[in-house]
């Protein structure tokens, strides 16, 4: 089960918020509510990455995050 947290948040809040945070922050929270949100794009993701895997003979796949600091 997921957990849950409920806030009394409208948008306008919400959108002030993801505005404030930095780039990556933003991109990443915004890809991470499509991907819990969206089954299509998650499995998108999914099929781009087998993709890469089987494509990629240096085991370098551009859609594929590297490392938790860059």
């Amino acid at each position: 089960m997921l957990n849950t947290v409920k806030v009394d948040l409208n948008r306008k809040e919400l959108i002030k918020a993801i505005r404030a945070m930095k780039k990556k922050e933003r991109d990443s929270f915004l890809e991470d509510l499509l991907a819990a949100t969206s089954p299509v794009y998650l499995e998108s993701i999914r099929e781009a990455r087998g993709g890469c895997r089987l494509n990629w003979k240096d085991g370098h796949c551009p859609l594929r995050k590297t490392s938790k600091t860059s």
